[in-house]
């Protein structure tokens, strides 16, 4: 279509006003919308600062709070014996109400985005002096983490060069509750020896991963009680399995 003469300045001039009147509409949209940034910025302060009240400390939204020292998995599902040994190792490593945000010496990270790789000085035992990066419901120091989820990790997220693994509570159940089901890693079927009732030699295969387990270097007050209570977590996981 050509335009000329006094018809194309007609054009342009109904063109600038369509595009005006549309600039002032997004204008308008625009400071609409600003209206509610304030009150949902000041709902969100007074979110955390309630969180910080009552906790504590900001805490991450998927990190929870259990009532009892041996609590659930946030994993669903799987073997109850492989589950159950799981919760065997939390018991040893990392007894409290929140052992899945629970850095080595006691104190809980917020960000659970990564492994928290936070290096704390040991204070007792053998290793005086030296730093532990050992984080989360089981213990797991950065270097092992970097090793095995990689393999075990269901949602890496990559960026540019590079994968992230998120560090939140069902990953870090799926991460080792995988790494436990594979029998290339430990030269044996971990869930066969629980079905026959060999915990001992489980605990002592384990030992040198998690050296609380009752053979390594850093045996505590629970470890003696570890088959004891693989036992207690075996019937809660195989009762929730028959319901």
């Amino acid at each position: 279509m050509n335009f000329t003469g006094i018809g194309a300045s007609i054009f342009v001039v109904r063109l600038e006003s369509e595009f005006a009147r549309s600039e002032n509409l997004k204008g308008f949209e625009l400071k609409g919308a600003e209206k509610f940034i304030g009150p949902i910025a000041a709902l969100l302060g007074f979110v955390y600062l309630f969180q910080w009240y009552i906790f504590g400390e900001l805490r991450s939204p998927s990190d929870p709070i259990f009532g009892n020292n041996l609590p659930p998995l946030v994993m669903k599902g799987g073997d109850p014996h492989i589950r159950a040994l799981m919760r065997t190792i939390s018991a040893s490593e990392a007894n409290g109400n929140r052992p899945y945000s629970l850095l080595y010496g006691g104190k809980q990270v917020t960000d659970l985005s990564k492994h928290p790789e936070i290096c704390v000085t040991i204070v007792t035992g053998p290793n005086t002096g030296n730093c532990s990066t050992a984080a989360g419901r089981y213990q797991i120091i950065n270097t092992t983490w970097f090793e095995i989820a990689p393999r075990y990790h269901p949602k890496p997220s990559q960026m540019m060069f590079w994968s992230s693994y998120s560090f939140e509570p069902e990953y870090q159940d799926l991460v080792v509750y995988r790494w436990l089901n594979d029998s290339r890693v430990w030269g044996v079927d971990i869930s066969q020896l629980l079905r026959q009732g060999k915990i001992n030699d489980v605990l002592r295969r384990l030992s040198p991963t998690w050296t609380s387990l009752g053979y390594g270097i850093e045996t505590n007050s629970i470890s003696r009680s570890l088959p004891r209570i693989y036992q207690k977590m075996l019937q809660e996981e195989l009762t929730t399995t028959s319901q």
